[in-house]
């Protein structure tokens, strides 16, 4: 016999609303008041033999809680840029706690000159995509795509992430997204034009795809009436559906510019409250708060010579979606130090940090480092977590 409430739902119906509500608060981390602990180190890639130089990459975590790391692997004598490197990787059973020892290599050296920049992403499908930039030369580097459907166990084939323009496209390290409808994004900064030179100015699009990575179509190119430097562009969605570009720039700070049509264009550069030297920042929402994190180079010297240096490494959060930062701090502080390319992977109640963390005595990005950051340090332990957030 079916009971019917008053307004027409089952009696059924009313209970499975009611677990489906009160389970998902049970399941939700409460980080507040508990103990403020600093942040640690828990894994440094070192310079070696034959090894000048590990770099920058990403993190994903697999479906049975392990976290992968995959990172540029540099051999040979020389750690530029444009030298040797492979794509490895270093495997977490426990949550980013230790790292096993030895390396594993993902992608062999496939690009004339290096595959580097990962950027690594869980699919709405379930699948796993692998992004690089293969850069073959000073005119030719384009982010690639490779997918994995047994967990990182194996890779397919490479597919182009750009085929409507040539050049040198610089593509950072955790740089994807993906909106709520499956629509991935990019965002890269071409440096070199078919019969020119190569040109520390770059010219910033967005590449998007509907179909998985199949095929990809380019933005419209962001303005730039200014003539800033610009390099190395990131993405964040923000709650409102727009989605926020976040620019390496000379202007002083990181620069803004938004996209309201899923990035197919791009409205105005706007300056924002990161002060930075020119390095790159990396902005995320935090899972379990709703907030954006940042991390950059917060270096607000008049001294020349040392603001341009990226150190010390800062950390901050947004509450109003980028506008304004508070609890700014700082991971890093070493005056010698270099540190930059960040990426981040939010673990239970922490935040796990990969970054180049070098010394410039040494080149600078000659070390990988890994760092695990409790989110009660970031907001010093008094912040409740808020509800459910939009994709």
């Amino acid at each position: 016999m079916k009971i019917e409430s008053m307004y027409g739902f089952s009696f059924i119906a009313w209970i499975a609303i009611f677990t489906l509500v009160f389970s998902s608060c049970a399941i939700k981390p409460d980080f507040a008041n508990q103990p403020v602990t600093e942040p640690k180190t828990v894994l440094r890639l070192e310079l070696g033999e034959d090894n000048p130089r590990n770099s920058e990459g990403d993190f994903v975590e697999l479906k049975d809680g392990r976290i992968l790391f995959i990172y540029s692997h540099y051999y040979g004598s020389s750690s530029h840029d444009h030298s040797s490197a492979y794509l490895a990787s270093r495997i977490s059973s426990d949550r980013g706690k230790t790292w096993s020892k030895t390396d594993k290599i993902e992608v062999q050296n496939e690009g004339g000159m290096n595959v580097m920049s990962v950027s690594l992403l869980r699919l709405k499908s379930g699948e796993i995509a692998l992004f690089y930039a293969r850069k073959n030369s000073f005119s030719d580097c384009i982010p690639v795509m490779r997918l994995s459907t047994d967990e990182a166990m194996s890779w397919g084939d490479p597919v182009p992430c750009i085929t409507d323009k040539e050049g040198y496209f610089a593509f950072n390290n955790d740089r994807v997204i993906q909106r709520a409808d499956g629509r991935l994004l990019l965002a890269v900064a071409q440096h070199h034009f078919p019969g020119g030179k190569f040109d520390g100015h770059g010219v910033l699009y967005s590449y998007y795809s509907d179909d998985i990575g199949k095929t990809w179509k380019s933005s419209d190119a962001v303005a730039n009436p200014e003539k800033f430097i610009f390099q190395e562009p990131g993405l964040v969605m923000l709650k409102d559906q727009s989605i926020l570009m976040v620019i390496r720039s000379n202007a002083g700070t990181q620069c803004f510019s938004k996209s309201m049509d899923g990035g197919m264009s791009w409205g105005p550069v706007t300056k924002s409250q990161l002060i930075s030297p020119v390095s790159p920042a990396t902005i995320e929402r935090i899972p379990q708060t709703g907030d954006l994190l940042a991390v950059w180079n917060n270096n607000l010297s008049t001294d020349e010579n040392i603001s341009k240096k990226r150190t010390p490494l800062n950390i901050a959060i947004s509450k109003d979606e980028g506008v304004s930062w508070e609890r700014i701090k700082t991971l890093e502080k070493d005056p010698m130090g270099w540190y930059c390319y960040i990426a981040m992977q939010f673990v239970d109640e922490k935040v796990l940090l990969g970054y180049c963390a070098g010394n410039q005595k040494t080149g600078g990005l000659n070390d990988t480092s890994i760092k695990s950051v409790d989110l009660s340090w970031i907001y010093d332990g008094n912040v409740k977590v808020r509800g459910s957030l939009i994709d």
